[in-house]
């Protein structure tokens, strides 16, 4: 058995696949047998269940094995129900699964098991299989400037010269990023040696799972205005007065994009932060609760390459509104699935 399905990994899968479905004693799962390329199958009443196991949650292996499996499920002669099972389901996999409508469950205690007449979600259970150390990281702030060229144009091919040149970063230090990158699976070559993201989609949701947006320096607060779009316009105005460059992001920026989604919070990345005086002067009052404006100073000034007018307002990327989306309240997720259609057809 291959190191990324080890036999006391599947005898895990099998207890929780007994404890969601309440088998005990006699009743337990039966095992049947692994089938093809899954790695255990299970039958329990008329269902056929197959699983695929993983030893991460990250889009490429996700992927993988929801491919995997969806070939298994064509191949069924019983009412199947495929199963990616992880230690921990990260919100990227999870949402991998949903689109593909894949069923899933991790070794932390939660799963989200659906068929005609079950219907089985638990969720919640915090990753209780971290792996000690800190992981090597393509989409660490200065490094996701590559990933970020690559999807700004996915189908253009890239030399490894050119992309440091467009990100402003070392060649070695591009090296080392690209490695990482065709390690997991995200990216390919032609025979020149150039590269390009082999699925951009996956490429997407791998960073968004990385993607912290609190690592950024955000100021919360409040500007008088009767509604989001009015706002923004105040907010535009009043910044560009300053002769500061900045972008808009978050919902605003998808509004401006899609026109999807009235909106109440501006969320704007500024290069430099403003002063009390400069903040004064575009009547913005510090405040948490209640907050309308977020001020955000970016960690890495990589969050501005792509950014043009929408509607005649500086907007950052479509990609980065999409990894922006993620951290906003209201209808935000809905939001960035519209971007990602409109804006981002390549990433389905």
């Amino acid at each position: 058995m291959g190191s990324d399905r080890p036999k006391q990994a599947l005898e895990s899968v099998a207890d929780r696949l007994g404890e969601l479905l309440h088998t005990t004693g006699e009743d337990r799962l039966s095992m049947v047998r692994a089938s093809g390329r899954a790695d255990l199958v299970a039958r329990f009443g008329r269902f056929d269940l197959a699983v695929k196991y993983r030893s991460s949650s990250d889009a490429a292996a996700v992927s993988a094995a929801i491919a995997i499996l969806e070939e298994w499920r064509g191949g069924s002669r019983r009412p199947a129900i495929p199963i990616v099972a992880v230690p921990f389901m990260g919100q990227t996999g999870h949402r991998l699964c949903l689109r593909a409508g894949m069923s899933w469950l991790d070794l932390s205690g939660n799963a989200w098991i659906q068929a005609a007449g079950m219907n089985i979600q638990v969720r919640g259970h915090p990753n209780a299989l971290k792996r000690r150390g800190r992981p090597s990281n393509a989409f660490a702030p200065k490094s996701s400037r590559v990933t970020r060229v690559l999807l700004l144009d996915p189908k253009r091919w890239w030399t490894q010269q050119e992309i440091a040149e467009t990100t402003r970063i070392g060649a070695g230090f591009v090296s080392r990023i690209v490695r990482r990158l065709e390690s997991g699976g995200y990216v390919e070559r032609d025979s020149s040696g150039a590269l390009r993201p082999k699925n951009p989609g996956l490429l997407l949701d791998a960073w968004r799972a990385s993607y912290d947006f609190d690592k950024h320096t955000v100021l919360r607060g409040h500007i008088a205005a009767k509604s989001g779009q009015r706002l923004t316009r105040e907010l535009v105005t009043r910044l560009s007065s300053l002769r500061t460059e900045f972008a808009l992001t978050g919902l605003a920026a998808a509004w401006q994009q899609t026109e999807f989604a009235a909106y109440r919070l501006s969320t704007v990345y500024v290069h430099q932060p403003l002063s009390k005086s400069q903040l004064s002067s575009i009547g913005f009052r510090p405040e948490a609760r209640g907050a309308n404006v977020w001020l955000v100073t970016p960690r890495d000034e990589g969050v501005f390459d792509g950014q043009k007018p929408y509607g005649g307002f500086p907007c950052v990327s479509a990609v980065q509104v999409c990894l922006d989306l993620d951290a906003h309240p209201e209808r935000s997720s809905e939001a960035a699935e519209v971007i990602r259609k409109e804006m981002l057809a390549w990433a389905g």
